[in-house]
């Protein structure tokens, strides 16, 4: 009878990965960065545990968005307060905190528990192209379609 493998923690190694977000439609890169957070590109993976590899996103302020999207998108907020809903466009989001546009993108693909909490510290977004993590020495993660997609999109 052959029994269900199930990593231990020892068992997992994680590595790290970086994205350059210049020029690549937000979803597509978001859907890539959320499986590799999760460790689905491992043979390894198990849904309920947390296998995945640490993911660097830079460049996030150069993320295209296509359509209407920059001015039609929101992003909500609220405080809890009566009268406490905020509303931003993806442009206002866009001009004061870029990285939130890829971090709400990928936190949207992952699990909504503790678990997804976990797998979602592993990514760090950056706005512009430096990035304090060259000790680890990420690798580049490869994007499917990143070179049709460069360029193509409008903007």
């Amino acid at each position: 009878m052959t029994k269900t493998y199930s990593p231990k923690p020892a068992d997992i190694d994680r590595s790290w990965f970086l994205v350059d977000g210049d020029g690549l439609r937000l979803g597509r890169l978001a859907t890539v960065v959320a499986s590799t957070l999760r460790g689905k590109h491992k043979p390894m993976y198990t849904p309920h545990e947390d296998t995945g590899d640490f993911v660097i996103v830079v460049n996030a302020e150069k993320v295209v968005l296509t359509g209407r999207k920059e001015d039609q998108k929101l992003y909500r907020r609220h405080s809890n307060r009566p009268g406490g809903l905020k509303e931003q466009t993806a442009r206002e989001v866009r001009a004061k905190k870029p990285e939130m546009l890829v971090e709400s993108a990928v936190k949207g693909m992952l699990p909504k528990n503790s678990l997804g909490r976990r797998m979602f510290r592993k990514l760090k977004v950056y706005a512009g192209a430096e990035h304090p993590h060259e000790a680890q020495q990420p690798q580049a993660l490869d994007i499917p379609g990143a070179q049709d997609l460069q360029g193509t999109a409008d903007a």
